[in-house]
């Protein structure tokens, strides 16, 4: 019988498995390769934050899994995981319901060989008072699209009233990547929303706060990265207010432990991550405290080595280090890269790699302003960069992502048609 893999997760690190286990086991025949995940369309997540501030139309850079998988020999399964059988060596899928609510395709269970889970993570609210009701996530591409329509009504609705003058206030929890990056893109959009005439809110009418609890922003870069960082959101008029730890939120402001009220009308919480609640000892294997399964260096799960997992949704150890491997893009595309490897062993009845960490460094996006970020390796050793070249290596990180989902000449191809829209399309979703 053909080996059965399923991978659980459409996300960077899951895709990237799937086209490449696609190309070289299913296309040979070697394996059945089926990929799971609750939406039909791909988006990066790391370029969220441009698809809420309208920078980004999500639909012009989504990927559509059905025609992925035609093309790169493997299966795709609409669903979402809500149950694992390890002796049964089955996965338990939720029912899929319509827009109205009726029951589309029952509950039902798919089988595997080896199974891989990477379904990422989702935002850590640390069950803050208020959060979940009055914030807003920049988890998926629905939650991200509705933060624009909420920013955008705003404007709409000044404007059509005539309302000159009209204030505007966000409140960003988390001072990391997401949270530094929202910023610096919703000061952009004020600008090219005023331009497009919608102009009874100026720039200036827009008030940006961003929260950290840490005394720095970008707690999880080297400090000389979030101190450029800083100096340039406050020359963009961004309030920066660290060692601020959020306590309350409620529906026009939130509270800070040390008593002070900060005024928002939108507020969205980007600080922290959790693998999701299903995971939490799902069928007895080992999960820590934020739901992530606990894997070996092999990636495979602690007491089950048909189970492999991978990505933010795992903690996996590094070799002379307390602490896990961090919850980034990179990893995510180096343990994908592995497993190709090591699911080619598993079959071959091989010894299975170990995975080790390799930081290559990090780059954060001031939106047209700037960027600042470090690249690491073993000729140059640790490299600063800023301005435009750091943004030039930025925006590579996406076209890396393409390249190994599309291939070389294809990426091209896209480029170019994205830079001949640039002349027939707004420089800002209007919708």
């Amino acid at each position: 019988m053909t080996h059965r893999i399923l991978i659980v997760g459409g996300g960077a690190g899951g895709l990237e498995l799937a086209t490449r286990l696609g190309k070289t086991l299913g296309k040979r025949g070697t394996a059945h390769i089926t990929l799971i995940d609750a939406n039909l369309t791909h988006i990066w997540k790391p370029l969220l934050h441009e698809v809420a501030a309208g920078s980004l139309n999500a639909h012009d850079d989504e990927l559509n899994y059905v025609a992925q998988a035609k093309r790169n020999h493997f299966r795709f399964q609409l669903g979402r995981m809500s149950g694992l059988d390890r002796a049964a060596r089955s996965v338990r899928l939720a029912s899929i319901l319509d827009g109205a609510g009726r029951e589309l395709v029952p509950e039902r269970t798919l089988n595997y060989d080896t199974l891989i889970i990477a379904v990422g993570s989702t935002t850590n609210d640390f069950g803050t008072v208020g959060a979940a009701q009055h914030c807003l996530f920049l988890d998926t591409r629905q939650q991200a699209e509705r933060f624009h329509q909420q920013l955008l009504n705003h404007y709409l609705r000044a404007q059509a009233l005539g309302i000159a003058g009209e204030n505007i206030s966000v409140a960003i929890v988390g001072a990391g990547a997401t949270g530094v990056e929202l910023a610096a893109e919703l000061h952009n959009a004020a600008h090219e929303l005023a331009a497009y005439g919608l102009d009874c809110i100026q720039p200036h009418d827009m008030h940006i706060t961003l929260i950290e609890a840490g005394p720095r922003v970008l707690p999880a870069l080297p400090e000389r990265i979030s101190e450029p960082v800083h100096r340039t959101l406050e020359k963009l008029g961004v309030t920066v207010m660290t060692n601020a730890v959020v306590s309350e939120v409620c529906a026009e402001h939130l509270k800070t432990r040390n008593g002070e009220v900060i005024e928002a009308s939108l507020k969205v919480w980007a600080a922290g991550i959790r693998a999701p609640s299903f995971l939490k000892d799902i069928d007895g294997l080992e999960t820590n405290h934020i739901n992530q399964l606990r894997v070996r260096p092999t990636l495979q799960t602690t007491l089950d080595d048909d189970v492999f997992a991978f990505g933010d949704c795992a903690a996996c150890p590094q070799p002379g280090s307390e602490h896990n491997v961090p919850p980034r893009a990179q990893a995510a595309h180096q343990q994908a890269s592995m497993l190709v490897k090591s699911l080619q062993a598993r079959l071959e009845g091989k010894a299975l790699p170990a995975y080790v960490y390799k930081d290559y460094g990090s780059l954060v996006s001031l939106s047209q302003f700037s960027a600042v970020g470090n690249l690491m390796g073993k000729l140059m050793g640790s490299v600063t960069l800023e301005g435009w070249l750091a943004r030039m290596f930025y925006a590579s990180l996406y076209r890396m992502h393409q390249v190994a989902l599309y291939g070389l000449f294809p990426t091209a191809l896209l480029v170019l048609g994205n830079r001949i829209g640039r002349g027939t399309e707004p420089r800002l979703k209007l919708h």
